[in-house]
């Protein structure tokens, strides 16, 4: 049976990060902060403009000059300006490029998510016009195919009563006060417009990642820096209406369709572009899917605590006066378009404990889909048919590595929406109440979490920084953290073993605090989960 081609392109994506994270460790994998690069790479094509505008002349015969001044006669520091200014704008669109791509094929685009990708796609439009214009204000003789090619296209619009591409036929067309104009849109209105763009683009997320690691930051810059003195940016002959450019090098990056637009009508690349745009903006529903269920609260049990409003990444849950009329209590309200029904509200609610005696546990908020009810009757049942000691319990995340397949006689698995939806109580319930040895805690690699921060989430309540924490009686060195991606089941299956054989023999380091090899895990994840 042959596989899906999104699932054979994630198969070699996963192997790809898990390469990455061997080579940069999973916190400086540069392919989980694709998103902050790109902001980054804005903010250093914004720096190296601001510096060029100072030297620049927006007129018609000083536009071209004043470049060429900077690149040649200033080339230590203007000319490397130039140069910055030129590959991070094409590095901007690789990063943006791969996070579009990454996003699609590991299925990060629909459900709850279709807003973050609706809006990136004029935000990836922006960057684009944002850096075409920039070609025009360097007036050489590239400036001149592109103003050409884009006015052709701009006239097929029936908006201009004059047809654009006049004013590039001869040089009486053009005025000092189109180069102003262009320079104004290029440095001032499109880098404010894609500001906010950014902003609507992030604006449904909770402390959304627009700031790379340092060290990617500095290798980032240490790359453009080393391009730009290797290979400086140059323009083409200055402009000349009259002549037609017979070479050009074309910026692959962004001009990669004029070739076609050059050869095609106006109708045709029209066409092409509002069909591409259209594309792009329909995949999250194609082919329809299913709404999951989102998170259920009950305002008899809700006593207003707002943990599970800190910590849902999404804002889907928001605090209102309780219906019961006391003065200064709350009541948790989900909002069912925002919900990613990831579950981590409810490992977040002081009600999702084990421990009570009810037969019916029903907690103060919930998932319909995978209740905390059926995840302790889930974990009696797989603890039941352990029967090689040490027996240790695994919980699991979906969206990661398969547990399942780590179940054998003497490990017992139990996938979870999110890992941040298990309670830290469970940890200690199974280890107090049932006959387990040990209980191992997996989920997606660091910064890859399908839900964000779901796996730091669950650090911190394991570390006792946040609540609900694990309570200080339980045996650290019964309890393992390890983070891994879905193509890294193999490493996984490793680190169960290795935990299992610590707890065999209780003398060895197994299980017990150590460091983990970069690219496997939480580097310095320990048994309790500090980071």
């Amino acid at each position: 049976m042959s596989m899906d081609p999104r699932r054979a392109a994630e198969q070699v994506l996963l192997q790809v990060e898990s390469l990455f994270n061997g080579l940069f460790g999973p916190a400086g994998n540069p392919l989980y902060h694709l998103g902050a690069l790109t902001i980054f790479f804005f903010w250093v094509v914004l720096a190296s403009g601001i510096y060029e505008l100072i030297y620049f002349e927006t007129s018609v015969f000083g536009a071209y000059e004043s470049v060429e001044f900077m690149t040649r006669e200033q080339w230590y520091l203007g000319g490397i300006m130039r140069s910055l200014h030129r590959y991070a704008s094409d590095a901007a669109v690789i990063t943006m490029a791969l996070h579009l791509l990454r996003e699609l094929i590991r299925d990060r685009y629909r459900g709850f998510r279709w807003f973050s990708w609706i809006t990136g796609i004029p935000t990836l439009w922006l960057v684009i016009v944002l850096g075409i214009s920039g070609y025009w204000l360097v007036w050489d003789q590239l400036a001149v195919y592109v103003a050409m090619v884009s006015s052709e296209l701009l006239d097929g619009l029936p908006i201009f009563t004059d047809p654009m591409a006049r004013n590039f036929m001869t040089e009486d067309g053009l005025s000092d006060r189109f180069f102003t104009l262009m320079g104004f849109i290029h440095l001032v209105g499109l880098p404010v417009v894609l500001l906010f763009a950014i902003w609507v683009h992030v604006k449904r997320i909770t402390g959304p990642d627009i700031n790379p690691p340092r060290r990617l930051v500095i290798g980032g810059l240490l790359m453009l820096l080393a391009v730009s003195l290797i290979k400086p940016a140059v323009s083409h002959e200055q402009a000349e209406l009259s002549v037609m450019p017979t070479a050009l090098h074309l910026d692959w990056f962004y001009l990669n369709v004029y070739p076609l637009l050059e050869r095609w009508s106006p109708a045709a690349g029209w066409a092409l572009l509002l069909g591409t745009t259209l594309a792009l903006a329909l995949l999250p529903w194609l082919p329809p899917q299913g709404r999951r269920p989102v998170a259920e609260v009950d305002p008899v049990l809700c006593n207003g605590c707002r943990r599970c409003f800190d910590d849902c990444f999404y804002e889907a849950v928001n605090m209102v006066p309780h219906p019961d009329g006391k003065p200064s209590k709350e009541l948790a309200v989900v909002s069912s378009a925002l919900c990613a029904s990831c579950g981590i509200c409810a490992g977040a609610c002081p009600t999702s404990t084990p421990f009570r005696s009810v037969t019916d546990l029903v907690t103060a908020i919930d998932l319909p889909e995978l209740r905390v009810h059926e995840i302790r009757t889930l974990s009696d049942a797989a603890i039941e048919g352990l029967s090689e000691a040490p027996k240790v319990l695994v919980y699991g995340c979906a969206h990661s590595a398969d547990v399942s397949r780590l179940a054998g006689n003497g490990v017992a698995a139990v996938p979870l929406a999110c890992t941040a939806q298990l309670s830290p109580a469970f940890i200690d319930f199974v280890l107090r109440k049932r006959d387990v040895a040990g209980v191992f805690v997996t989920g997606c690699q660091v910064g890859d979490c399908y839900f964000r921060l779901g796996n730091q989430w669950v650090d911190e309540r394991l570390a006792g920084g946040r609540e609900p924490h694990l309570r200080t009686r339980v045996d650290r060195t019964r309890v393992r953290t390890y983070w891994a991606s879905a193509a890294e089941t193999g490493r996984l299956a490793r680190e169960v073993d290795a935990f299992r054989e610590g707890l065999r023999t209780p003398g060895d380091a197994g299980p017990g605090p150590r460091r983990q090899p970069a690219g496997e895990g939480r580097p310095g994840s320990q048994a309790a989960g500090h980071g």
